[in-house]
């Protein structure tokens, strides 16, 4: 089945592309259902269910100690506002980056 896409007009060629992005969408959907039974059928086959595997996976592991870190100390304040702290992990500061452009150094803006 060849679509000779040469003649189609914009509007055509629009629609079609709809109806390719919605089945395409489809068949990844089958897809995903089709690897879903089959896992499912894996774990009970084994004698367990999904929550009960999904306790014993390093990943839940993982999920539940990242969220007892807790907050961290700060390692860096503003020395124009010593409110402003910074702990050093994620995005800088507006404050931090300012002062690094105003030839500040991060070892100068550390909490002592």
């Amino acid at each position: 089945m060849a679509i000779d896409i040469s003649k189609l007009n914009e509007v055509q060629l629009t629609a079609l592309m709809a109806k390719i992005q919605a089945r395409l969408q489809e068949l990844q959907l089958e897809k995903v259902a089709r690897v879903r039974d089959k896992v499912i059928a894996m774990i009970t086959s084994e004698g367990m269910d999904y929550a009960e595997l999904m306790e014993h996976t390093s990943f839940a592991r993982r999920k539940k100690s990242a969220s007892r870190r807790g907050k961290v100390a700060a390692k860096y304040r503003n020395p124009a506002d010593h409110s402003q702290t910074w702990s050093g992990r994620g995005r800088q500061p507006r404050w931090f980056k300012a002062a690094l452009k105003k030839g500040k150094t991060e070892r100068s803006l550390l909490i002592r």
